[in-house]
């Protein structure tokens, strides 16, 4: 099984149209077009009955106590976790892609609702939701894609991992307000095959420069 993401190369730069914010000289950073890229897939194994698709970033603190703080850097070696960006189930196995913001087009506060397609696509909660969770203008339940937006002052360059997986259920019988561990949880023992793609983004101006 293969899959691509347009836009960006293998191991490339993500551009800032698919961040939740882009870099700024005033002020570090200021919201982008947060539009969720296109996804393709092919060679998925004949057995498959369902695809799920999975965007973390494997780099994100721990700890958020010097995140985005003036006169801090968060040093590379800190302590980091998976922060989910995206997450999808009940993917049609007849499917061959995702197109370009379909799933997010804009910054939504709040959240956008869960997007139920009539396929049978279904998407989740992502890391949003707990980012947010005690910011009175943003909080809420972030459904589908909600793209980038690592610390400023992080000296460690971020990956986004884009994982297809191709499973043995037609169905995965999650509640609707599932997250991406939930997800994660629900496959194990039932993945045919996977692929990913993965891209690299900063908002810290000291690294490389993206989008």
């Amino acid at each position: 099984m293969e899959i691509s993401v347009k836009g960006f190369d293998n191991g490339d730069w993500i551009p800032a149209e698919f961040a939740f914010c882009m870099k700024d000289t005033q002020n570090h950073i200021k919201l982008s077009a947060n539009r969720n890229p296109h996804i393709h897939w092919r060679n998925v194994p004949d057995q498959t009955r369902s695809l799920a698709l999975i965007c973390h970033d494997s780099d994100v603190p721990n700890s958020p106590e010097n995140v985005n703080k003036e006169g801090l850097a968060i040093n590379i070696n800190m302590p980091r976790c998976d922060f989910f960006h995206w997450i999808a189930i009940n993917i049609s196995p007849d499917t061959c892609c995702i197109h370009t913001g379909s799933h997010s087009d804009g910054i939504t506060p709040h959240g956008k609702p869960p997007l139920k397609e009539k396929n049978g696509m279904r998407t989740g909660l992502n890391s949003y939701t707990d980012w947010f969770a005690n910011d009175p203008q943003m909080r809420g339940d972030y459904y589908g894609y909600d793209g980038p937006c690592p610390p400023w002052n992080d000296e460690r360059i971020h990956h986004y991992i884009f994982t297809l997986y191709a499973l043995d259920l037609s169905e995965l019988p999650l509640p609707e307000n599932f997250t991406g561990l939930n997800l994660r949880k629900a496959i194990m023992g039932h993945i045919i095959d996977s692929a990913s793609w993965t891209g690299l983004y900063s908002l810290n101006p000291n690294l490389v420069k993206n989008g």
